[in-house]
């Protein structure tokens, strides 16, 4: 692989260094923030166009090399993300699902309509079983989403009992029946999903009453009892957590939050995926930063109630939010993935690494052919997106132990009306004992220096990897499954600094050593 050399370098070689301005970066490595929770990583899969059916699951039958009826090819890439976490069965299809109708013999499961995601056939084959099987083969904890909105608290309480009863209950002899006699691992369940909206249009008062209603019947052994959690709010929108924080004082382990990026804010007309004006480059760094904002107001009316930070703020539901493919199924969120998105992704991380006191959990959605994809299928075909790119490069933050930084200097990309910082930094000390930096350049235009002073230790050299292209909409195609990767980067420090040069448009990420 290509080792990236910029013209950089702390020991001042060429013009670049001292015609940048210089971002600084002051990191102290031995002072200790939050872990970074490993499932911020997390990932979401809902019933919802090509992201299961073709995209994760093609059967135990078809001709696609698979295991256990999902793809190997795919098994194989979200191995080397180390996917931490999955959210399942959705989304707004959670609140229409009924479990009874995703177990037993797949031929005899009953057909539904998926009246949410296109208003196509759902014949259930991938149910409880099944999505245990996938967390299984990946290593990854599950996060199952209960159906509040047509359910009712017998059938969920039901479900808890099939997937976690360790007796001889009828509900787990069921589920021996059906092939599975250990009980499942129920890392997290969630009660309903979008309670203000799809999930029932609800008011706050309304959905804390229910919540505790259902919640009071969700029964478990104790060696296998979830953290609980509660469906929150979106946007800017503090008022849901605030009240049930306030409220609810049992049985309630979360909040959720969710928040989609879409480069002109309007709902009817996001903006294209590809071929796009700077505008709405610009427009989308400015949107997906407001990240920040929301998670902070969130987090001060949490503390009122909660100062001991007991209840978790996820962001289960996080990404870009494109206008459909032409020829695509409307119904199926499919767009393409290109370098703008890895950017997003970055900056998101970056956010959340800030808040990791609270924001334990997120999932981008969704995982493979669904609005922000780690991954896109053509039957047989997969390729890639910068999307995972970037989440495989983010990997050593999993589960580390943030380091407080303090940023000054740091210029703004500007366009129009909108200014945003172009550099964005985080730094944690991962669980290998090394010391892990990541920057970004949400400038497309230029590239931006920055200098690294480390309080607490020596720097030598840094090695990582950087993502960038010349292209504000460079992607991944079929034809092309390489036309955007991750190179190889090093450099060398001078007198405990370090100076980089970042291209334009990019993410590094770098062990210091």
């Amino acid at each position: 692989m290509r080792v990236v050399k910029p013209l950089l370098l702390a020991l001042g070689f060429g013009l670049s260094a001292t015609a940048l301005a210089a971002t600084q970066i002051q990191l102290d490595t031995t002072a200790k923030g939050a872990v970074i929770n490993k499932n911020i990583y997390g990932q979401f899969a809902e019933h919802l166009g090509r992201g299961i059916y073709e995209g994760l699951w093609v059967g135990p039958d078809s001709k696609i090399a698979n295991t256990k009826g999902f793809r190997n090819d795919v098994l194989a890439a979200l191995k080397d993300l180390h996917v931490p976490l999955i959210r399942w069965p959705g989304g707004c299809f959670a609140d229409e699902y009924h479990w009874r109708d995703g177990i037993g013999p797949r031929d005899k499961r009953p057909v539904k309509v998926n009246t949410n995601w296109g208003g196509v056939e759902e014949d259930n084959a991938v149910g409880t079983h099944e999505f245990f099987d996938l967390v299984e083969l990946l290593g990854a904890e599950a996060y199952v989403n209960g159906n509040l909105g047509t359910g009712t608290p017998q059938e969920m309480a039901e479900w808890i009992e099939y997937m976690t009863a360790e007796g001889k209950s009828t509900l787990a002899e069921l589920r021996r029946k059906n092939g599975r006699d250990k009980p499942f691992k129920v890392h997290y369940f969630g009660v309903g999903n979008e309670a203000w909206g799809c999930g029932g249009n609800m008011s706050v008062e309304y959905y804390t009453n229910l919540y505790k209603h259902y919640t009071t019947f969700l029964k478990t052994p104790a060696n296998n009892t979830p953290k609980w959690i509660a469906s929150g709010s979106h946007s800017d929108d503090t008022s849901w957590a605030d009240y049930m924080t306030a409220n609810i004082k049992q049985k309630m382990d979360a909040v959720t939050f969710h928040y989609y990026t879409l480069p002109t804010g309007k709902w009817d007309v996001k903006g294209a995926a590809l071929q796009f004006p700077e505008s709405e480059w610009a427009s989308t760094m400015q949107r997906t930063l407001a990240m920040d904002t929301f998670i902070t107001n969130n987090k001060k009316v949490m503390d009122k109630h909660d100062p001991e930070k007991k209840v978790g703020f996820y962001v289960d539901e996080w990404g870009t939010w494109f206008d459909v493919e032409k020829g695509e199924n409307p119904g199926f969120l499919y767009q393409q993935n290109s370098l703008r998105d890895a950017i997003v992704a970055a900056l998101n991380f970056n956010i959340f690494h800030k808040h990791a006191d609270r924001v334990h959990m997120t999932n981008i959605a969704q995982m493979v052919n669904v609005l922000q994809a780690m991954i896109l299928t053509d039957k047989e075909k997969m390729i890639l997106t910068p999307t995972y790119h970037a989440f495989k490069m983010y990997v050593p933050f999993q589960d580390a132990t943030a380091m407080p930084l303090k940023l000054s200097n740091v210029p703004d990309y500007k366009l129009g009306d909108v200014a945003i910082p172009a550099i964005s930094a985080t730094a944690a000390k991962a669980k290998d004992g090394n010391v892990y930096l990541a920057l970004v350049n949400a400038n497309p235009n230029k590239a931006e220096m920055a200098e690294i002073k480390l309080d607490g230790i020596q720097i030598n050299s840094v090695s990582g990897q950087l993502l960038t292209a010349d292209a504000m909409d460079t992607h991944n195609t079929f034809a092309k499954p390489e036309a955007i990767k991750p190179t190889a980067f090093s450099a060398k420090g001078k007198n405990g600094k370090l100076s980089l040069e970042l291209p334009a448009k990019s993410i590094l990420v770098v062990k210091v050593q």
